[in-house]
């Protein structure tokens, strides 16, 4: 392992593994998801699911990476045969054509982080006209002007700041880079919140988020949240399998995931209580009862109109903050999802890391360049006739969600009949001697073995139900 690299101690990996699972999804999408499923009660349903599905997998996941101490593919083949190192293969894939839309997203971020600390994106009237307009701007080589505001070029930079982290290797990049860019990340979410609940109305936002309607408790709800908890840890892809890889034998693992799973699960409930007081500003500015939308318009439509209505000085501040928090909880994912492809052509093609981060960046930036285009720039990407009329970049991302899923389940299978689960138990007893006659243990047996397959099996059949045909169909 020292010829790879390897995490220096507990803090750096947990930083590291957390700053993986925090992403784009646990700023605008859990913060929707909760206002569309009930607030509390999704809140509520989303932490049961997080210890009950996804703290299992977690350590699984983490315990195949450093038992085998290679890649995502080096694992599953080492301790399972060649036949299973294709789902190592798998979520390798995943994870590249995951980060090909995903930096498309962040460099969006990195763009508008600019555009509202030192442009004039605050001065405008029409915040939904700004961002059509924005996304569509790929690359203009008519001037400087029309250079420097290309997303071309912000998903460029912010590609390139992924490969220079992940090329410096473990602890000089991808640890070092984390410990900087968690605590400030933190730091920045908290102080937004201060300051958001100060505005008018901003109780009444907390309120919703914060106090249990369960009248609203559907299954629609249990859906989402399971979903969401599963995604938002970033489990199935090899992800955690890697970082697991670089880990000492001296670390306890479930204490480790403990902390992982609890500093998401953090920075996802502060996000709501950061957004939701936010709406409900702008409810009360606008004389409006509803304004939060999904995804993208939430954060690139609704907010900068929230910074806005704040003012030209605080506006500007509070939204550079705003997407600066963004870029980095973008960045610690970008980090992550490029060193899963890096890791295996280092491990398998020893090949120099290096070349590596850089050659595998170009590429990936490369399957981008479709993405980028789908946002109206090619009609035929835009509205996509096999997939109900939906562009490139949501049906990129829709078949990776699925993925995710599948390799999950999959990954609970190999444990289970390959790999065998006294193994696991082998592997998490090492820097955690009381784990042998542990409840723990009688926990994962079960859960790693019975429920999680399970409810991933019928999570992916659901999900697959949902893209291609809507799961109103099932639940209404």
């Amino acid at each position: 392992m020292s010829s790879r690299g390897n995490f220096s101690g507990r803090i750096g990996f947990i930083l590291t593994a957390a700053g993986s699972a925090v992403g784009l999804g646990n700023i605008w999408k859990f913060p929707y998801l909760a206002g569309q499923n009930g607030g509390a009660v999704f809140l509520f349903i989303y932490l049961i699911c997080v210890f009950l599905l996804c703290y299992p997998v977690m350590v699984g996941e983490i315990s195949i990476g450093r038992r085998a101490g290679l890649d995502a593919y080096g694992s599953y083949t080492k301790l399972g045969g060649r036949r299973w190192g294709l789902l190592g293969l798998f979520g390798i894939m995943v994870g590249i054509f995951i980060l090909s839309f995903y930096n498309v997203v962040a460099g969006w971020a990195f763009g508008y982080f600019l555009h509202i600390s030192f442009g004039d994106l605050l001065n405008q009237t029409d915040f939904s006209s700004f961002f059509g307009l924005f996304v569509n701007d790929l690359l203009d080589l008519s001037s400087a002007e029309g250079l420097a505001n290309s997303n071309f070029i912000f998903s460029m930079v912010f590609m390139a700041m992924t490969a220079f982290i992940v090329a410096r290797g473990i602890q000089s990049g991808i640890e070092a880079s984390n410990k900087i860019m968690m605590p400030i990340l933190y730091l920045i979410l908290i102080g937004i919140i201060v300051y958001a609940l100060t505005l008018p109305n901003a109780i009444s936002g907390v309120k919703f988020y914060l106090i249990p309607d369960f009248a609203e408790l559907k299954i629609q709800t249990l859906f989402e949240g399971l979903k969401q908890a599963f995604f938002s840890l970033s489990l199935g892809m090899g992800t955690l399998m890697t970082y697991g890889s670089y880990l000492k034998k001296t670390e306890n693992i479930p204490s480790s995931v403990a902390v992982i799973s609890v500093a998401d699960t953090s920075v996802a409930f502060l996000a709501g209580l950061m957004i939701f007081p936010l709406v409900h500003f702008l409810q009360f500015k606008l004389q409006v009862t509803e304004v939060a939308t999904a995804g993208p318009p939430l954060i690139f439509i609704v907010l900068p109109q929230i910074f806005h209505e704040m003012g030209p000085l605080l506006g500007r501040i509070v939204g550079g903050l705003f997407f600066l928090l963004v870029c980095f909880a973008a960045l610690t994912s970008t980090i992550s999802l490029l060193e899963v492809p890096v890791a295996y052509l280092v491990d398998q093609k020893k090949m120099s890391r290096k070349k590596v981060s850089w050659a595998i960046a170009l590429l990936i930036f490369i399957l981008g360049l479709p993405i980028m285009a789908s946002q109206g720039m090619i009609p035929a990407l835009n509205k996509l006739a096999f997939y109900k009329g939906q562009d490139y970049l949501v049906f990129v991302a829709d078949m990776c969600d699925i993925s995710l899923t599948v390799g999950g389940c999959l990954m609970c299978i190999f444990i289970t009949r390959r790999w065998k689960i006294h193994n696991m138990h082998d592997e998490l007893e090492i820097g955690n001697p009381g784990y042998k006659n542990s409840f723990l243990k009688k926990y994962l047996s079960v859960t790693i073995q019975y429920v999680c397959p399970v409810l991933l099996g019928i999570l992916s059949i659901l999900i697959i139900i949902d893209k291609f045909f809507g799961i109103d169909r099932i639940f209404n």
